[in-house]
C-alpha cells in the first residue's frame, strides 16, 4: 500500500484504535477496573483523579473500519497536574482492504463531566511519518451513543499536525457504531 492510499484512508474520517485481539494488548476496560481505585496512606480507598478507558468502532455509512481504545488515568495523588497520566491509546482505520494503525503514550487528560480529552505522542505505527507526533483526541461519553473527535480532522491524518500542545482535540463529531463497545470517562474534580 502506498503512502497516498494510507493518508486517505486515515483521512476520510479518524484512524481507529488496534482492536486488543489485533495486537495482543489486554482489552481497556479490563484495564480501567483495575486501577480505577488506589490505596491511600492511611489505607482508605481513593478513587483515581481522572480517566478514559474502553474501545469501540466509529460509525461510517461507507462502512470503514475504524476502532479506537483508550487505557489513560491520572492517579489520585496527581490530581493537580493532568500532565502526569499515564497510559496509552490506539487506532486504526481501514477501507477496501487499505489503511494504517496507531499506538500513542499518553502525556496528558482533561476530564470534565462526561467529556475527556487525551493527548500523546505516537510509539509505533505503521503510517510513514507517524511515530513522534502528538495527537490529541476527544471523547464524549453519552451512555447510549458516544461519541469522538480528533485533533487532525481538519487536516487528514496525523502526520500533516504541527506542534499540537498537549490536550488538545477537536469536537467529538464521530458517533461510535451501536453495539461496538463503548468509553468511560471518569471525571476530573480539580482543588480550585
Amino acid at each position: 500500500m502506498n503512502r497516498r492510499t494510507k493518508s486517505a484512508a486515515l483521512g476520510l474520517g479518524a484512524a481507529l484504535l488496534v482492536t486488543a485481539g489485533a495486537t495482543g494488548a489486554t482489552g481497556a476496560t479490563g484495564a480501567a477496573a483495575s486501577t480505577s481505585a488506589s490505596t491511600s496512606a492511611s489505607g482508605e480507598r481513593q478513587r483515581e483523579a481522572a480517566a478514559l478507558t474502553g474501545r469501540a468502532k466509529l460509525y461510517r455509512s461507507a462502512g470503514d473500519d475504524i476502532t479506537f481504545s483508550f487505557d489513560a488515568h491520572l492517579a489520585a495523588k496527581d490530581n493537580d497536574d493532568p500532565l502526569k497520566a499515564t497510559g496509552t491509546f490506539e487506532w486504526s482505520h481501514y477501507a477496501g482492504g487499505d489503511g494504517a494503525w496507531a499506538k500513542a503514550e499518553v502525556d496528558c487528560l482533561l476530564t470534565g463531566g462526561k467529556v475527556a480529552v487525551v493527548s500523546g505522542v505516537v510509539t509505533d505505527s505503521d503510517l510513514p511519518g507517524a511515530k513522534g507526533k502528538r495527537v490529541g483526541i476527544t471523547v464524549h461519553d453519552t451512555g447510549r451513543q458516544d461519541r469522538l473527535g480528533y485533533s487532525w480532522a481538519s487536516v487528514g491524518n496525523p502526520v500533516e499536525t504541527k506542534d499540537l500542545p498537549k490536550c488538545v482535540g477537536s469536537a467529538p463529531f464521530e458517533k461510535v457504531k451501536k453495539g461496538t463497545g463503548d468509553f468511560t470517562v471518569v471525571p476530573w474534580n480539580p482543588k480550585f
